[in-house]
């Protein structure tokens, strides 16, 4: 199975390898430059409003995962770049196709060579379904070939990277906003709900405990 990345994590990803293909006099990033690419409302699906603190700690578990690292170039500022070609040994055409994936979700072959071409060159659309096959056929895939949509004659291509997504209404789905506090916030509950149980566990055990003294 392919690294397994959460939404925010993706976005961060994805930015640093868009913005090194795209436009690599502004590359390596600061962590100013990395949030304003999370949060911009073009090339994205879905629009996140992330913090600063959001991008750092996706930043910290990317460099955890060995895809992330900050920059040895001399400035004054923290500059952030990626590691994927090192690690997941991608040129530079398979390269930026990931990037879309995981900046835009799904998408037809199509789509997704006619929005590759602005980070690397596509001759032709044989050529992007031969990438495309390549990164399906490796040992631990990073793309998928979702189920064809009704109504749709094309099927779609999701990265691996990320839980895969449900079938969703596309117009709706561009229209979501993810925060990462939203996330954090989740991660709090669940563990709210865990101590309770817990609690409630303990609370048992010594009402047992108790009763054997009376």
């Amino acid at each position: 199975m392919a690294t397994q990345l959460t939404a925010v994590e993706a976005r961060v990803l994805g930015c640093l390898i868009e913005k090194e293909l795209a436009t690599p006099d502004y590359y390596p990033l600061t962590l100013n430059a990395l949030v304003n690419a999370c949060n911009q409302k073009s090339n994205r699906s879905p629009v996140m409003a992330l913090e600063e603190l959001d991008v750092q700690d996706a930043l910290d578990t990317l460099a955890r995962k060995r895809l992330a690292y900050r920059s040895a170039e001399g400035s004054r500022a923290l500059k952030y770049c990626h590691n994927v070609p090192a690690v997941l040994h991608l040129e530079p055409v398979e390269l930026a196709m990931l990037a879309e994936l995981l900046l835009r979700g799904p998408q037809t072959l199509g789509e997704l060579r006619g929005r590759v071409e602005r980070m690397a060159p596509l001759e032709s659309l044989e050529e992007a379904e031969e990438k495309v096959q390549g990164l399906l056929e490796r040992e631990e895939p990073l793309v998928v070939r979702l189920p064809r949509q009704p109504g749709r004659k094309e099927q779609r291509i999701a990265q691996t990277m990320t839980e895969l997504p449900a079938a969703e209404d596309e117009g709706a789905a561009a229209s979501v906003l993810i925060t990462g506090s939203s996330e954090r916030i989740a991660a709090l509950e669940e563990e709210v709900a865990l101590l309770r149980s817990q609690l409630e566990e303990l609370s048992q055990r010594f009402d047992r405990f108790q009763a054997e003294f009376e």
